[in-house]
């Protein structure tokens, strides 16, 4: 089966999650082939797999104009209805007012580069992730090119703007959406038509247990860590003010920052006027290798985030038995079970997460309990084997047919027996 995989951004130092589905995808015998809007800048190759990865992939800007003409050409002489249909799918799916339309023009352009390199590469179907703009490009590709596509839902940014970016009419066209939690599911189910949820099926994210070595905890835990975006969402602020807080208590904590983004400037000033500095140190983006050895020198997992999907960087702390304080948000808490393997305080609470913090720092045996329990967690409901084996299930599904949806308490997907399809048929 050869399957394209496509972002706006790949590969990202932050979606370290992708380049492992599309890497455990080929060991699984698929031949799945990347392509990316833009190629990302040289921040982005932090290690050996972004390099390999954005070495593989294909780019769609900057447009070739000699190639762009041809593409679009080949695809209006060929199919010339398809391409008709094409278009209205695109104006009837443009953001509101003329610069949405503009946009549109521009995904639509983009759409039918993609669309021509994958029939010349004998492509089938197409997956994307995000479901934003680059799948509106996918979406767009799909129907100029005559084949199928899937997404995978994250969350959050797309459930600000739903009609925006038409969610409706992505998961109507989809031959099925991988959706990472139940609360992802919920959410696209209040934009979608009912007789579409059947399609939209769990799909965890997963990590490979085997690179995480579990740690076990001494002493005080002085060594705080956090791990992802320098954005406004990730709450990195409070957690700086409960920092603050414990210091009298806990003059030697510090904290490691591993990552970048727009807030980096902001927060590297914030943290020198809350008199921070010896005890925050900003590392940048760092590559998988790296963050599993932060990982493995750290007592204490914080993310204070103000909305997220179901961040893989949990799990990867949480395999390697560190102790984790998230936020009760999304759908973090169908991964951390407060009290038992994790903790979660409510966003935005720089006193609950204080406090929080002061019950661990001191406790050895609570941190090695709640690690012990976190990696039983990811092990059982969050490891990459049973996700990829998921996922490739509903990639080999035939074209336009509906899932059966998934009968309570059964733990893995049902996938249709041929009694089944047929029944699906005279639904559709």
């Amino acid at each position: 089966m050869h399957i394209a995989y496509f972002t706006g951004l790949y590969p990202r130092a932050t979606d370290t999650f992708i380049q492992r589905e599309v890497i455990g995808l080929r060991k699984l015998g698929i031949n799945v082939h990347t392509f990316s809007v833009r190629r990302p800048g040289d921040e982005h190759i932090v290690g050996a797999e972004q390099t390999s990865e954005r070495s593989q992939t294909k780019y769609l800007l900057p447009i070739n104009l000699r190639h762009f003409l041809t593409s679009h050409l080949t695809l209006l002489i060929t199919s010339p209805n398809r391409y008709l249909r094409s278009i209205r799918l695109a104006l009837s799916t443009s953001q509101p007012g003329l610069k949405g339309l503009l946009y549109q023009v521009f995904y639509f352009l983009e759409a039918g580069i993609l669309a021509q390199e994958i029939s010349e590469t004998k492509i089938s179907h197409i997956h994307n992730h995000i479901a934003n703009s680059s799948c509106t490009v996918a979406m767009l590709a799909a129907e100029l090119g005559g084949f199928s596509f899937s997404f995978t839902m994250h969350g959050p940014h797309i459930f600000f703007e739903p009609m925006r970016w038409r969610l409706d009419e992505k998961i109507k066209r989809a031959k099925f959406v991988a959706c990472i939690s139940h609360f992802c599911r919920s959410q696209g189910m209040m934009f979608a038509a009912p007789e579409h949820w059947p399609k939209m099926q769990i799909v965890r994210c997963g990590v490979e247990l085997s690179l995480f070595e579990s740690i076990t905890h001494q002493g005080i835990g002085n060594c705080l860590l956090y791990v992802g975006r320098l954005a406004s969402e990730k709450g990195l602020p409070i957690l700086l003010k409960s920092l603050r807080q414990l210091l009298p208590q806990y003059p030697d904590l510090k904290l490691t920052v591993v990552g970048d983004g727009a807030d980096r400037t902001y927060l590297e000033e914030l943290t020198t006027k809350m008199q921070l500095d010896r005890h925050v140190n900003f590392v940048g983006y760092q590559s998988q290798t790296s963050v599993r050895e932060y990982l493995k020198a750290t007592d204490i997992f914080v993310l204070p985030s103000f909305a997220e999907g179901i961040p893989v960087v949990l799990m990867e702390a949480m395999a390697t038995g560190v102790p984790v304080i998230a936020t009760q948000i999304a759908g973090i808490s169908e991964l951390v079970q407060s009290g038992l393997n994790g903790y979660l305080v409510s966003p935005g609470d720089s006193d609950a997460l204080a406090q929080t913090l002061s019950e661990l720092i001191p406790d050895a045996e609570k941190r090695n309990c709640l690690g012990r329990n976190g990696r039983q967690k990811i092990e059982t409901d969050f490891n990459i084997t049973d996700a990829l084996n998921e996922l490739a299930k509903w990639l080999a599904l035939p074209d336009r047919i509906n899932p059966i949806p998934q009968e309570s308490g059964e733990k893995h997907t049902k996938i249709p027996d041929k009694t089944d399809l047929e029944i699906d048929r005279t639904l559709v």
